[in-house]
């Protein structure tokens, strides 16, 4: 077995595991018999044909065949899907990934490799393949071939105006050490962070004690979120996120209910907190380890120019199977003693 071939059989060995957790905590359900090649074993595939950055579905089959031998004595199965099981099943695999990335997180932490003390999250923009969708023509109904129907436009001040997609990554923001990403999410670009970070909130580690976060997640339904539990209690973890200030005075002055008030006074104190010395000074990790974490993110999977496939759930898979791809990256290096900037070359080795 050649040096390449040895070291995708140790990453499919990391691998295996957490995919197989992964299944069994999101199980399949409704009408049908159960499929004979588990989920687990379809996103290891997948995971190789990611790790290659092949990309299109069809190279990736075609990857899978000239090395079918190797692949099904390691995986235990006496043959590959089908193409069109292959294809089908690749779109529904998102949800298996973002548990395995949870899962992942989870178990670097466990073996030290990262410190979750501390953590910052951040959305990062995606054009999408084809040609763009302008609202002028969406409201025509008018489409030009090839353009992505499932993207949507969205602005932001590194990108500029943008049709794709945007993913969400949280990610460590130790004061040494690596960036290790914990939770990922794909939507398509419009989708505001106020509505996608909320889902992630029950998933942060229990020992998180600060989230930084830029003015686009200044959310009051965020804030609450992170620092106090439904019945009313401090959970001990602090949101520090740059508030945007509105300058437009009410037209009348409504009596403020005791909810309303209370929700102000939170805020007004989570503003207060922002300014203390300590608060900013963790807030500067934020510019050293989520925002570079994007620019390596999409050079080790050539997500610069476009994103890989046509459809959201195409690109849910492929983002969080390549953000599970870099986990497992990281914990390699780890194992090896490698250094973690050697990524792009255990890459390349594949």
């Amino acid at each position: 077995m050649g040096s390449r071939a040895c070291q995708r059989a140790s990453l499919v060995e990391l691998a295996k595991p957490l995919l197989q957790r992964a299944e069994r905590e999101c199980p399949r359900t409704g009408p049908g018999r159960r499929p004979t090649i588990p989920d687990w074993v379809l996103g290891v595939l997948i995971m190789v044909a990611v790790l290659k950055r092949r990309k299109s579905k069809s190279a990736q089959y075609a990857f899978l065949q000239q090395h079918q031998g190797e692949l099904l004595d390691r995986l235990g199965i006496d043959k590959l899907p089908a193409r069109s099981t292959y294809f089908d099943r690749y779109r529904r695999a998102h949800h298996l990934f973002r548990t395995a990335v949870r899962l992942q997180g989870r178990q670097a932490l466990r073996d030290g490799l990262a410190d979750a003390t501390c953590v910052a999250v951040d959305k990062s923009l995606v054009s999408a393949r084809g040609p763009v969708w302008h609202q002028r023509q969406r409201r025509r109904g008018i489409a030009s071939p090839g353009v992505d129907r499932d993207s949507s436009w969205s602005y932001s001040e590194h990108h500029g105006w943008v049709y794709g997609y945007g993913f969400e990554v949280v990610v460590t923001a130790a004061k040494d050490g690596i960036v290790f990403p914990l939770l990922v999410g794909v939507e398509t670009a419009g989708i505001r962070e106020m509505r996608t970070f909320l889902e992630k909130i029950p998933h942060l580690p229990a020992k998180t004690k600060y989230v930084l976060a830029d003015s686009g997640y200044d959310s009051n339904d965020i804030g609450e979120a992170i620092e106090w539990t439904s019945d009313g209690r401090t959970t001990g973890c602090r949101f520090l996120c740059r508030q945007v200030k509105t300058r437009r005075a009410a037209r009348k002055q409504w009596r403020e209910t005791h909810h309303r008030r209370k929700r102000r006074e939170r805020r007004e104190a989570r503003a207060k907190h922002f300014q203390s010395a300590k608060a900013k000074r963790l807030y500067r990790r934020r510019g050293k380890c989520v925002e570079p974490f994007h620019q390596w993110f999409k050079h080790l999977f050539d997500l610069h120019e476009s994103v890989w496939h046509r459809g959201l759930d195409n690109n849910r898979t492929q983002i969080a199977a390549a953000t599970f791809c870099y986990q497992l990256l990281l914990r390699y290096n780890r194992r090896r003693r490698l250094q973690n900037a050697q990524l792009q070359w255990a890459l390349d080795g594949l």
